[in-house]
């Protein structure tokens, strides 16, 4: 049995003691906290945790690994509900564009954005994407991610969407992270299927999907709806085909247009409705009466200079709003959570607490994963990290462009990432 014990800790954030749902409203500005603080892991579980002024005592110290986090803050690792950390090259090329002044749609048009993407990816071979997506996960290890959803979507045939998921899965296999699998179904329509997107919606159903779900490979099912690439009523379908085979919805929602994915989303029991830049009253009264967590992705919007959701009306309103960080060669080329919070607070007017929770446990939830992860919680993994010195959870997303994070533990054990 392995035994670790964090004792001295200036704060131990996010502390709950039993957790059922993601927070909502007002009390995504409430973040539980102990000061002066203790922490005890046993075999990879948090297993108690109180303030040093109670602290009872250990009568065997030499069975017992002890960490010295005096002046620091101990949290939750963060959990990101949304990337692409799978692909195959950079787009640089297209950002310059951007600069330049062409919109995403005229990049897409002249062959770049995500069929940029699939091109590469459908040219490269699974042991190079696996190589360059583990340096990803290290790299958002390294800043205090602790679990992450990640999609396909850049294959757009069926042989390159299963080699996404393949490398997902072993990907599963080689890191501490906790990961889950997305099958992004309808991403972008290929070339070959321009005029014809029926039949490109009927390959994803009737050839594709079946095939995911034969080998396990997934456990959502995603699609992009927006002007352009996929209907409500295609992603209705999708989605539905999705929950045949018991995987559960996701929508890319309300990017680029008012167009309908919210409320196709909540219609179909989705577990996130994400991105959000165009929601109006209409998608927060809908939201309001279902389980669909809405997500914001501030990387995405700051890249490609879009308007900010309206994450501040959506959380006053009684929603649970979460964080992710979208990590993509297009349109977010980062995975840095610490970012993220950052954006949200100086763009969106969350504060520091919500930014916290929005990152932790809602967004634990929003990728099915709460039970188990996003807060100090007696008998959920010991997955937290260790903040360098520092005055407050404030910190984080004040200082922007440093990484708070000293040190990781997944599964109660620290990771060393180069």
């Amino acid at each position: 049995m392995s035994k670790l014990l964090i004792k001295n800790i200036k704060q131990l954030l996010q502390v709950r003691e039993e957790t059922s749902g993601p927070v909502k409203g007002k009390d995504m500005d409430v973040l539980p906290c102990i000061e002066n603080a203790w922490l005890a892991v046993e075999d990879g579980i948090i297993a108690d945790y109180g303030s040093m002024d109670d602290f009872p005592g250990i009568a065997d110290w030499s069975k017992l690994e002890i960490v010295e986090a005096d002046g620091r803050l101990v949290l939750p690792t963060w959990v990101d509900s949304h990337t692409h950390i799978v692909y195959a090259g950079s787009r640089e090329g297209e950002f310059t564009d951007r600069i330049k002044g062409l919109t995403y749609e005229e990049i897409a048009q002249k062959g770049g954005g995500i069929l940029n993407s699939a091109k590469k990816l459908q040219n490269a071979s699974e042991e190079e994407l696996l190589a360059s997506a583990l340096e990803r996960c290290n790299e958002i290890i390294s800043q205090g991610t602790g679990a992450v959803e990640i999609k396909s979507g850049y294959g757009l045939t069926t042989e390159a969407e299963l080699k996404m998921l393949r490398v997902i899965k072993r990907l599963k296999e080689l890191t501490p992270l906790t990961i889950k699998a997305t099958y992004l179904a309808a991403h972008a329509v290929p070339m070959e299927y321009k005029t014809q997107k029926d039949k490109y919606v009927d390959l994803i159903i009737n050839e594709t999907l079946p095939k995911v779900a034969e080998e396990k490979l997934a456990e959502f099912i995603d699609v992009f709806c927006e002007k352009n690439y996929f209907t409500p009523e295609e992603t209705e379908r999708v989605l539905e085909a999705g929950k045949k085979y018991g995987l559960v919805g996701k929508v890319h929602a309300e990017q680029m247009s008012n167009y309908g994915g919210v409320i196709t989303g909540v219609k179909c029991g989705a577990i996130s409705v994400d991105h959000l830049e165009y929601v109006e009253e209409k998608e927060i009264k809908a939201l309001l009466s279902s389980q669909t967590i809405p997500t914001i992705l501030p990387g995405a919007a700051f890249f490609v200079s879009l308007p900010n959701p309206p994450a501040r009306q959506m959380i006053d309103a009684g929603l649970p709003v979460a964080i992710a960080s979208d990590f993509n060669p297009g349109t977010s080329p980062s995975g840095n959570m610490n970012f993220m919070q950052s954006l949200s607070c100086v763009q969106y007017k969350m504060t520091p607490n919500e930014c916290v929770n929005a990152s932790t446990i809602n967004s634990a939830y929003a990728m099915n994963v709460g039970d188990s992860l996003g807060s100090i919680t007696i008998g959920k993994k010991a997955n937290f990290f260790i903040t360098k010195k520092m005055n407050n959870v404030d910190m984080i997303p004040y200082a922007f462009g440093s990484n708070p994070v000293e040190s990781v533990y997944l599964n109660g054990k620290k990771v060393s990432v180069k």
